[in-house]
């Protein structure tokens, strides 16, 4: 299912299939891909016997498992593999907050794959905390690099006076998005094509991101996250932040980070950035340790460890 085959056809399919997902009560929290690879290959898990087994673990498995409607809405969707004894799906889906996401099929290889785990529940719960504990004035808000558009959605659903817009450079993951915005229901959502917030106009009162922070030798965009050992786009996103927030405005950035040698890298050009400003901000450390496998990469050779951390950035008013 390439950006080009995704019609508004099959994104209406892509929404059914979460629809009737939700009927039947259907829920599934995605973990790591580590964790994930070794739950599948123990013995008895070669197929998926419910729909946790199809959608959410991913497994091979027999028409009959997921039901004539399903499985119809599937072929629709062109979301469907055959290897001469099972089907899979070419799709996963996560529960959070209350809502269905679709999001890639596991391993998650592809270039323009898009991605649901752990730091998408990280993300949730430091959106939630935010909006509760400032309760913030929002009339327009932008998750940047939307993804399967989990933060949207959620901004959307306890915002419902706002304006929400996801934007990302993938057309595969805008799709996804769209469909899991539509069958969420909620009507102040808008999907566009954007790099960092080069296509939007105005300001905002409230900007998120979850990006990719990673070095990636393929370079997939979930997971690559440029220079400064993957904290390249996050600077790009404080930078472009600052431009375009609105009087009291505010910056909700969770990503991951480098420590070298006990030194934050991210945190150090943060620090840079905003000293000659006007901007505020807080800063902390939400886990210590995160991805750990990833310190055999080469690129990590100087890495004591990788950090998942929250900044948030506040506009003093006019």
């Amino acid at each position: 299912m390439t950006v080009k085959t995704i019609s508004s056809e099959k994104i209406s399919a892509l929404s059914a299939i979460l629809e009737l997902l939700q009927r039947h009560e259907y829920e599934f929290i995605t973990i790591s891909p580590a964790s994930h690879e070794l739950v599948n290959r123990r013995p008895g898990n070669e197929l998926g016997r419910d729909l946790a087994g199809i959608f959410g673990w991913n497994r091979p498995f027999k028409p009959e498992v997921a039901g004539k409607e399903l499985f119809a809405l599937l072929e629709q969707a062109e979301a469907l593999d055959f290897d001469g004894n099972a089907w899979r799906s070419r799709l996963r889906v996560s529960s959070m907050a209350g809502q269905l996401f679709l999001h890639s099929a596991f391993p998650t290889t592809e270039a323009d794959a898009i991605f649901f785990g752990p730091d998408t529940y990280r993300f949730s719960r430091v959106i939630e905390q935010y909006l509760a504990l400032y309760q913030p004035e929002v009339r327009c808000a932008v998750d940047i690099g939307c993804g399967s558009g989990a933060g949207a959605i959620l901004l959307a659903q306890n915002l419902p006076q706002a304006q929400v817009y996801g934007v990302d450079i993938n057309d595969k993951a805008l799709a996804f998005a769209h469909a899991n915005g539509v069958a969420s229901g909620f009507s102040n959502l808008h999907w566009k094509n954007s790099n960092l917030l080069r296509e939007l106009q105005g300001e905002f009162d409230l900007i998120v991101a979850n990006p990719p922070y990673l070095v990636d030798a393929s370079e997939r965009a979930y997971r690559h996250g440029g220079g400064l050992l993957g904290a390249g786009i996050s600077l790009q996103i404080v930078e472009a932040a600052m431009n375009r927030l609105a009087p009291q405005g505010t910056l909700l950035l969770y990503t991951g980070i480098a420590v070298v040698n006990g030194e934050d890298l991210f945190l150090r050009e943060v620090q840079s950035m905003l000293g000659g400003s006007t901007m505020q901000y807080q800063y902390r450390e939400i886990d210590p340790d995160i991805f750990g496998e990833e310190l055999r990469n080469p690129a990590y050779a100087s890495v004591d460890r990788l950090a998942a951390v929250e900044l948030i950035v506040n506009k003093p008013a006019r």
